[in-house]
């Protein structure tokens, strides 16, 4: 691996752990329980490129797979919170 790609993977996680920690502050403190599904949200798409980034730096195809899964589970928790969220209630 090139010493500019190093890099630049190395200042891509810092800045992709930094936006997790801002998700973080906002899924704490959010003022509506809909500001906290969002921040919610926003962490795993961020943890997903934070995987794919690990997954180009140690050049492994594992990393894809569970970047895949934490995306599906992402999406089917963010449908289970908007229904509960607009119902009160998940399954009917």
């Amino acid at each position: 691996m090139s010493t500019l790609l190093s890099l630049a993977i190395t200042a891509t996680l810092l800045m992709y752990m930094a936006a997790i920690g801002i998700g973080l502050v906002r899924l704490l403190r959010g003022p509506s329980a809909q500001d906290r599904v969002l921040a919610l949200d926003f962490m795993y798409v961020v943890g997903m490129l934070l995987m794919l980034v690990l997954a180009i730096r140690y050049d492994s195809e594992m990393y894809f797979e569970g970047a895949l899964l934490m995306v599906l589970f992402g999406f089917v928790g963010s449908v289970a919170l908007a229904k509960f969220l607009l119902r009160g209630e998940v399954i009917e």
